[in-house]
């Protein structure tokens, strides 16, 4: 008897059910093992991964890949439902060679068995269902692109991203397509707003009349017209709202879209490696600018216009005379690594704090003009300041104290109370949290009686009591999916957490800035300056626990 670990995957990008997509991939995956005296004890199935994801970056499939190299792993092989899944590209060239390094055979449908590494056709299948599985996703993305393209050339129709300062959605009838008009999805198209298009045409006469941003910007806000980010903040909450900003008024008086025109494709998303010296890492993607040469115009007006094309045309005229035009941008500066990037908010306005390099060291501001204190009514300096070094060494000893081992089990119960603990937990959740224990009891029961098999005992029954028990895990996991997604982990969770980051923690004053900057990140760090008491509070956030502690700045306590 064999025993086998079940490897699979999903994503969203071809809009199937994961349950659907496992049972398919799992039922393949049996059928190949079970009448050569496989059985499944072990299941690593990743949602929502993207195929290029590589295996090592995937959730369970890195658990999977670290489990080979443990000599007390429950399974002695891997079997996965189809390539097309587990592979992309040449990640089979990359990731193979694990399984031969610690003797773990690796079982296709396609090959009717495991991979013999040195058998060329097997070598030659697993590469060419790698490069079928890049060319569908490309596939995918040019008919998206394509589609796009054509929409927005030919059509009214919104295609999709918040509509513009002075535009509104409205309803334009159900969907085309038949399956998403039957799920209630609607067409919309782009209809003026009277309260923000006359705010709009405002701020091109002004600049057509000699002003500047800022001086628009001021305007606005000393008379009380709500900025873009506050008069829509269901689609704007990761902003402050607190007045208009010159990128604001930038934006709309670069934006054609307010001639009537349908404009897309003026940003792309970009696959960069993630670190040229190892390029088995894959891609992240990132949004780019194209060149407006690139940009994908309706052939007519399809939209009700808020200015005319030449008072637009005139606008971009006067913003190239004074230099602010499009033009090709120069090479920018060597960046600086602020550690607390994104992550250092002002606690009298609450918005991030920007990082800002003076004298040969990281500072964070934050930037008021006293006309936007005035106008919402706050006590502002015009710039708050606080150097990066003064916080870091308080802040790396507040962490070590906490992750210390002799803190570590305070710090667990002070993370599950603030959550609730497991008094809140409700009996559904309960209910799944023992059925699951119930489950590997059951399963560690028949696997040692695998292991012990006696002539008399038929091994396909057992076989078949494990996946049953399987199933009703899988079952009981997604029933606490939805639990654990709305924050509420378990003291089995926290201190798995803990004892991942704490050996960090503990390194943190000599460890390389760019790994500090990422282990903040992870912990979720959410710091708080309050210039005024010369403090900052400093919240920790494990998903969704937290604690926070005053940290003195400059003396404080």
């Amino acid at each position: 008897m064999i025993k086998l670990a079940f490897w699979g995957r999903c994503s969203t990008e071809d809009r199937q059910d994961p349950e659907a997509s496992r049972a398919w991939q799992y039922s393949r995956a049996e059928q190949l093992v079970t009448p050569r005296g496989g059985v499944i004890v072990a299941e690593y199935f990743d949602v929502d991964k993207s195929r290029s994801i590589p295996p090592a970056r995937r959730p369970q499939a890195s658990l999977l890949l670290a489990e080979l190299a443990s000599p007390d792993r429950a399974f002695d092989a891997v079997v996965v439902g189809e390539p097309q899944r587990a592979f992309y590209g040449n990640q089979f060239g990359n990731t193979f060679p694990l399984f031969e390094h610690y003797n773990v055979p690796l079982w296709v449908p396609e090959v009717n068995g495991a991979i013999d590494p040195a058998n060329e056709a097997h070598d030659m299948i697993m590469s060419t269902f790698g490069s079928i599985s890049k060319g569908e996703r490309s596939r995918i993305k040019t008919r998206v692109r394509a589609t796009m393209a054509a929409l927005a050339q030919t059509s009214n129709r919104h295609i999709g991203g918040r509509p513009p300062y002075g535009y509104r959605l409205a309803d334009a009838g159900p969907h085309p397509n038949p399956s998403k008009a039957a799920d209630g999805k609607r067409l919309h198209v782009l209809e003026i707003d009277p309260y923000t298009a006359e705010v709009v045409q405002r701020i091109f006469a002004e600049f057509l009349a000699g002003k500047g941003f800022f001086a628009i910007a001021e305007g606005l806000t000393a008379d009380g017209i709500l900025s873009p980010s506050a008069y829509d903040r269901a689609r704007n909450r990761h902003r402050c709202g607190l007045a208009w900003s010159k990128s604001a008024i930038r934006v709309i008086v670069t934006n054609p879209r307010y001639t009537g025109r349908q404009v897309w494709n003026k940003q792309r998303k970009r696959e960069v490696l993630i670190d040229v010296h190892d390029v088995t890492l894959g891609h992240e993607t990132k949004l780019v600018w194209n060149t407006p040469d690139q940009w994908v115009w309706s052939n007519d007006i399809v939209n009700p216009p808020i200015i005319d094309e030449e008072t637009f045309r005139a606008a971009q005229e006067l913003l190239a005379a004074r230099g602010h035009g499009p033009a090709r941008h120069k090479p920018h500066r060597a960046r600086h690594l602020y550690m607390l990037r994104g992550i250092l908010h002002c606690g009298i306005c609450h918005r991030k704090m920007e990082g800002s390099w003076n004298n040969g060291a990281p500072y964070y501001r934050c930037r008021f003009p006293e006309e936007y204190a005035l106008v919402n009514k706050i006590m502002h300096p015009r710039n708050v300041y606080l150097r990066e070094s003064v916080l870091l060494p308080r802040l790396d000893r507040w962490l070590g104290r906490y992750f210390a081992p002799h803190r570590r089990a305070d710090t667990i119960a002070a993370i599950a109370a603030a959550q609730g603990g497991g008094a809140s937990e409700d009996p559904g959740t309960a209910l799944a949290r023992q059925t699951i224990d119930e489950c590997d009891r059951k399963l560690a029961r028949y696997r040692a009686a695998l292991d012990a098999l006696d002539e008399g005992t038929d091994p396909a029954m057992i076989a078949g009591w494990i996946t049953q028990v399987q199933q009703q895990r899988t079952a009981a996991q997604a029933q606490l999916r939805p639990a654990q997604s709305q924050g509420h982990l378990t003291e089995a969770d926290i201190a798995a957490l803990i004892e991942e980051i704490a050996d960090y923690t503990q390194a943190l004053a000599t460890a390389d800035p760019a790994h500090k900057a990422d282990l903040y990140g992870k912990l979720g760090l959410q710091l708080t300056y309050h210039p005024e008491q010369q403090k900052v509070r400093a919240e920790a956030h494990l998903d969704p626990a937290l604690y926070g502690e005053m940290v003195g700045v400059r003396g404080g306590t």
